[in-house]
């Protein structure tokens, strides 16, 4: 006797959600799984990290686009756009959609993601998601954003970013709150296409979070060197509006609680982000910053619910832990974990078929590295960087720090180690050091004991060809999606010989984009030896 498909539900159908659905494929197509997918947004899956570039004209829609729902279709699936889950019956193992329809599951995964952070603002309306909240105003809560002034929007979505392309080609105002990897993001990408640009922040530096001061002044130099304006020290406190041609009332300036009036035509709030947790919440799934789940990215409070993504908080579930209202760890926020995740869960799902073990743990992830993408202007960053070169830590008696500044020029690098070991530096405006930092952190390699010779990198006379460990066939070239030189040249070597053609055969560079320099210079220097793969090891 055939066994029933295993009916999975998917809520959420963002990046992290469409690679899910693209792994699970195979077993849809033999029939063993039985899926549904809830989208939410009216649209085909696409890549959100790159929201910012297309709300300044800088990529169109098609190339953002990752799912593949008519393939997806013909495999089996059910892919349901435009459809939202209101609730989950977890006793009954069903999904309330808004269309009034309940679908079952055997397992349920959720792939929400996260919302933008709407602060505390006078005459912006904040709404609260705890448990009672959303007992109270559910329908008006869940799957459902803050509903923002005119004027006012966040940068999360398509609708978003068709605000601000319209506020960059009429050359307005724009005024971004918060001064964080995305907001920066905008920013230069809107001031380099036009628009008169003011980024206001509370913090001491752009990117407070990420860089140390002497990184954080060099960055807030080059952006003051782009034309954008940056107003530090400021923490918003209220908005003020005014009434347009239309009479309609409209974002006019941000108030700063030290007096500053910062006049724009439109206000972008770039405050963080945080998980969607309503749907969750109200099913009882045990939730803290994000959904909790164990390492099997299974949720502590049912063996049949799971989550991957923005809205998955992992968490090593223990007695103590158990009993703690809050808990450690958070998540990632990042495209490349997500799409781990989202592989892991649907090999444990064909595991699960085909009588396997189910329970092994998503492989740990690698500090997250931390990249601001903009024409122009390179800042990298990881790992604990707060120790200064003068510091005497007996607590750390073998951490050294090396340190370089040329202001003038916008470029700086700070380094850490510890025996020799790097374990965290921050790189400006200097793009091959960068590079080569960040494969030396990742293979917890030593650094020379003369600091100073990784500055040639960007020097003028600097020949990338000469290099070959930066092109050995095993160093990793895509973080996101875990391709190497190797795997590029493989691909150039079939007749994939642009970035993009690359993206197409690989993934690689089709995740945060950080990574497309690099995949130019594989492909560069595969063209100059036509086509041999790199022999060095």
């Amino acid at each position: 006797m055939t066994a029933a498909p295993l009916r999975v539900v998917l809520i959420g159908y963002g990046p992290v959600g469409a690679r899910f659905v693209d792994e699970l494929l195979p077993l849809v197509r033999t029939g063993d799984i039985r899926l549904t997918v809830v989208a939410g947004e009216d649209i085909e899956a696409y890549n959100r990290v790159l929201v910012a570039e297309y709300a300044v004209g800088g990529t169109d829609l098609e190339s953002m686009l990752l799912g593949d729902r008519q393939s997806a279709e013909e495999a089996g699936a059910r892919v349901l756009l435009g459809v939202a889950a209101t609730s989950i019956d977890r006793a009954a193992q069903l999904v309330q959609l808004s269309t009034g329809e309940q679908v079952g599951y055997d397992r349920l995964v959720l792939a929400t993601g996260s919302r933008a952070n709407v602060p505390t603002l006078d005459g912006v309306e904040r709404n609260r998601r705890d448990l009672d909240s959303l007992q109270k105003y559910g329908a008006k809560l869940v799957a459902r954003d803050d509903e923002l002034p005119d004027g006012v929007t966040t940068l999360r979505d398509l609708a978003d970013a068709e605000r601000v392309l319209e506020a960059v080609r009429a050359r307005r105002r724009i005024v971004v709150l918060g001064a964080g990897v995305l907001g920066l993001e905008l920013a230069l990408a809107a001031a380099h296409a036009g628009a008169e640009v003011c980024v206001v922040h509370h913090g001491p530096h752009p990117m407070p979070r990420n860089l140390d001061r002497g990184g954080g002044q060099v960055l807030r130099q080059a952006l003051r060197r782009t034309g954008i304006a940056v107003i530090a020290h400021s923490r918003a406190e209220a908005i003020a509006f005014r009434t347009d041609e239309h009479g309609r009332r409209r974002f006019d300036q941000l108030v700063t609680a030290d007096g500053k009036q910062v006049r724009g035509d439109l206000l972008v709030l770039s405050c963080g982000v945080s998980p969607r947790n309503e749907l969750a919440t109200l099913a009882g799934l045990r939730t803290a910053v994000g959904v909790v789940v164990h390492p099997s990215l299974q949720s502590w409070s049912d063996p049949n619910v799971y989550a991957i993504g923005d809205c998955a908080q992992v968490v090593e579930r223990t007695d103590e832990l158990a009993g703690q209202r809050v808990l450690p760890g958070a998540p990632s926020g990042l495209i490349g974990p997500g799409w781990r995740q989202a592989s892991h869960l649907a090999a444990a799902f064909a595991d699960e078929i085909a009588g396997r073990s189910t329970d092994a743990a998503a492989p740990a992830e690698r500090e997250p590295i931390v990249m601001l993408k903009a024409e122009h202007i390179d800042v990298v960053a990881v790992g604990d960087i707060a120790a200064d070169p003068w510091d005497d830590d007996a607590g750390h008696p073998r951490r050294r720090v090396s340190q370089w500044a040329d202001p003038e020029h916008l470029r700086y690098v700070k380094m850490v180690t510890e025996e020799g070991v790097l374990t965290g530096f921050v790189s400006v405006g200097m793009p091959r050091t960068s590079a080569e930092l960040t494969l030396l952190f990742e293979r917890g390699g030593e650094l020379p004991a003369d600091r100073s010779l990784l500055l040639r990198f960007d020097g003028p006379d600097y020949d990338p060809s000469t290099d070959a460990d930066a092109f050995a066939p095993t160093a990793t070239v895509c973080w996101c999606n875990g391709v190497t030189v190797e795997r590029i040249e493989e691909a150039a070597a079939c007749g994939s010989t642009t970035v993009e053609c690359v993206g197409r055969d690989t993934r690689a560079g089709t995740g945060c984009g950080g990574c497309k320099g690099r995949i130019a210079e594989v492909l560069a220097r595969a063209a100059e030896t036509g086509g041999a793969p790199t022999l060095t090891a």
